[in-house]
């Protein structure tokens, strides 16, 4: 069994998650934006106060907004493994330069130390998360599916009553409706789906009322 705590950091309302494996308190960061001093001090407060082992962290895509934390969080769990997809380390790398275009300051990320493929599983503790290829918002964005527990962590790809935007390098709109119905409609109605903005909706609800889907 595990739990999902998101929190909300940034600018960009950007939804950072943290999976706990309920028996052993070994636990992933999935796109950590904390910026500010206070949001870093809020996320190692939550990791303090109920005794985690963070094992990874991890962006399911590399948008500034997903990823300012990375730096942070690697000094305080140098031996978390920073993970992504390989087709994302381009935007990884480029993405202080996107932050100052919105008058940003943005510390660079470490380089990855482990990179994810389409179908692996990644197990930390008890819990197992499988890994989509989900493309379309950026070249090489990964969403993690709990089959156990009934949850997806998506990123910035399905949202509720929406999708990610697809205007920025990298993104492009058929890639993304079609990673959304290979990977997110193949689910079953009643599993929760985690955003990276805004509030959690379901496969379900999304089947159902989704504009973008129902074209």
């Amino acid at each position: 069994m595990s739990i999902v705590t998101g929190f909300t950091f940034n600018a960009f309302q950007e939804n950072t998650y943290i999976i706990k494996d309920e028996k052993t308190d070994r636990s992933v960061i999935i796109d950590p934006g904390c910026h500010s001093e206070e949001e870093k001090q809020e996320i190692l407060t939550h990791i303090k106060d109920n005794h985690l082992d963070i094992s990874a962290i991890i962006n399911t895509h590399c948008h500034a907004d997903h990823v300012f934390g990375n730096a942070f969080l690697k000094q305080r769990f140098p031996d978390a493994p920073l993970c992504i997809h390989k087709g994302e380390l381009i935007v990884l790398e480029s993405y202080p330069a996107f932050a100052a275009m919105y008058g940003i300051p943005a510390e660079p990320s470490p380089k990855p130390d482990q990179y994810f493929e389409d179908g692996e599983i990644f197990t930390f503790g008890e819990t197992k998360l499988k890994v989509f290829f989900t493309p379309g918002h950026s070249p090489a964005s990964l969403s993690f599916y709990n089959e156990e527990d009934g949850y997806i962590i998506g990123g910035d790809v399905l949202f509720r009553q929406s999708i990610g935007r697809t205007d920025l390098p990298g993104g492009d709109y058929a890639t993304l409706i079609t990673s959304i119905k290979n990977h997110f409609l193949s689910l079953p109605d009643n599993v929760v789906v985690y955003s990276g903005h805004g509030p959690d909706t379901t496969i379900g609800f999304e089947r159902r009322n989704n504009p973008f889907l129902n074209q």
